[in-house]
């Protein structure tokens, strides 16, 4: 299941980077050329660039490729260091349960009740940060799925 996720959560984060290069093209495009800027490609590249941005922290989790600090790590015993692994990686699950999944949430929420729009795109706000509680879950399972991954 984990490579099903790693594959689909790539292949997101490559649309989204297209969609991103082809808007700024655009935007190059009718400010240069045609004379007349795009109204709405300045907000949507700044939301794309969240969801990258957002989401490419939950694949680097994935992936374990987040910048760490191993200096005290490596003075340690091979046991304590699959302690201090394993206490690490529920510091960082806890992390993505109380601040992305539970407070992405309530911001998801609130902007959604009050029905906030974006000013070019009058899209719900909610939208737009429901990337957070869901890279917020992918992280939450990723630690998870390490923490229960048998050791070899």
């Amino acid at each position: 299941m984990r490579k099903a996720i790693d594959k689909i959560l790539g292949s997101a984060l490559i649309v989204i980077m297209a969609m991103m290069v082809l808007n700024v093209l655009w935007q190059v495009f009718t400010r240069f050329v045609v004379g007349t800027p795009s109204s709405f490609t300045d907000e949507l590249a700044r939301y794309l660039m969240i969801w990258v941005g957002i989401l490419g922290a939950a694949y680097a989790a994935g992936q374990d490729m987040h910048v760490a600090i191993d200096v005290l790590p490596q003075k340690l015993k091979k046991t304590t260091q699959m302690k201090l692994s394993i206490m690490v990686k529920l510091i960082i699950a806890l992390f993505a349960l109380v601040a992305m999944i539970v407070g992405g949430g309530r911001l998801v929420y609130i902007t959604y009740v009050l029905d906030q729009l974006s000013p070019a795109l009058q899209i719900p706000l909610a939208y737009v940060y429901l990337v957070i509680p869901i890279s917020g879950f992918l992280i939450m399972y990723y630690k998870i799925s390490d923490i229960l991954k048998p050791t070899t």
